[in-house]
C-alpha cells in the first residue's frame, strides 16, 4: 500500500511535515508517521514513493538504536496496537509509525558535512568558507573534508527554503552553551556513524540532525537520523574526487527535476514511473547494506 497521507481518526492532528505526520497521543506521547511522500528542493512532490515511508522508519530505528550510547532520543517501547485499536488504522501505518516522547524541539537543523558536495560546494566556490567556516583553498567537488564540519541551517516553515547559517547565529537563538553542546554531539554522531558505513561500504558524505531538549533542558535526538532522505550516502567503489557520485538517495528525483523549466516552488511536477522505480530502489539497497537486512 502506498501512503501518501495518513488518516487517523481517533487521534488529534498535530502537523504534517514533508514526509512525516505527527498525531497527539496524549500531553508526554506523540505518534509519527513516515509516508511514502517525497520533498525536493523544500517542495512536496505530488508522486509518492512506494513503500518509503517503512524503509525509513526501519533504517532510521537503526541509528537511533546505533546512536543511543552517545546521545538519548525520543522513541519508547510503546507498540502501536497499545495506542491505536482500529484495525484499519493500525493496518494503514504498521512498520511506518513509532510512539514518541515529546520534546521541544529547537529550531535550527545540526548539519554535518564530511564531504564538499550540495550547497556546500556552492557557497566554497565563493569564498571558500561554508557557514563562516574557512576551508583549505583549492578543494575539489566531492573532496573530504580534513575533519568534519558543522554547518546548521535554518528550519523552514512549509514552502519555504532552509538557510546556512553560522555558529554565532545558532547561538544567538538558542544560547552558546546549548549550540556548542549540539554542534559537538552532531560531529560525534556523524563520526561515529561514518566509521561503521565505511565498514559496510558506503560514504556518509552529510547529514542534518534535529534535536529538542525536555523539561530540564537536557538534549534529545528527535525526528529521523541518518536516513535517505537526511543524508547524503554514496557508494564507496564509484566514489571519484571531482564527480558528483552516484548516491543512495533521492538523487535521480534532484537530476530529473534539473532536466525540467520548473521554478522549484509549489506545486511540484509530477514524476514518471522510471524515476519513482530508480529513487525506491535506492532507498532499499540503502537500508539492506546498512542494517544487514
Amino acid at each position: 500500500m502506498v501512503l501518501f497521507e495518513s488518516n487517523l481518526p481517533s487521534l488529534s492532528l498535530l502537523k504534517r511535515g514533508k514526509v512525516r505526520d505527527i498525531y497527539t497521543v496524549d500531553e508526554q506521547y506523540l505518534l509519527i508517521v513516515a509516508t511514502d511522500r517525497i520533498s525536493a528542493y523544500d517542495v512536496i512532490l505530488p508522486t509518492p514513493i512506494p513503500n518509503k515511508g517503512k524503509l525509513l522508519t526501519e533504517l532510521s530505528n537503526f541509528w537511533f538504536d546505533f546512536t543511543s550510547s552517545i546521545i538519548p532520543n525520543h522513541l519508547t517501547k510503546i507498540k502501536l496496537e497499545d495506542i491505536l485499536s482500529d484495525k484499519d488504522e493500525l493496518r494503514q501505518v504498521q512498520a511506518r509509525a513509532v510512539i514518541v516522547k515529546k520534546f521541544k524541539p529547537l529550531p535550527i537543523e545540526a548539519v554535518v558535512r564530511g564531504y564538499l558536495i550540495g550547497s556546500g560546494w556552492k557557497d566554497y566556490q565563493v569564498d571558500n568558507k561554508i557557514c563562516g567556516i574557512t576551508l583549505p583553498q583549492n578543494l575539489q567537488l566531492a573532496e573530504k573534508l580534513p575533519n568534519s564540519i558543522y554547518t546548521p541551517s535554518t528550519k523552514a516553515a512549509m514552502g519555504s527554503h532552509d538557510e546556512n547559517i553560522t555558529f554565532t547565529e545558532t547561538c544567538a537563538m538558542i544560547g552558546t552553551e546549548l549550540a556548542k553542546q549540539v554542534r559537538d554531539i552532531s560531529i560525534k554522531i556523524y563520526n561515529h556513524a561514518s566509521d561503521y558505513a565505511k565498514k559496510c561500504g558506503i560514504i556518509i558524505a552529510d547529514t542534518k540532525f534535529e534535536f529538542g531538549v525536555d523539561l530540564n533542558g537536557k538534549l534529545v535526538l528527535i525526528d529521523e537520523v541518518l536516513t535517505s532522505d537526511s543524508s547524503r550516502f554514496w557508494d564507496m567503489q564509484e566514489y571519484q574526487v571531482g564527480t558528483s557520485p552516484k548516491s543512495f538517495d533521492k538523487q535521480f528525483v534532484r537530476d530529473y527535476l534539473d532536466t525540467l523549466d520548473w521554478n522549484k516552488q509549489a506545486p511540484g511536477p509530477t514524476l514518471p514511473s522510471d524515476i519513482l522505480d530508480k529513487t525506491m530502489i535506492k532507498y532499499q539497497e540503502a537500508k539492506k547494506i546498512i542494517t544487514n537486512s
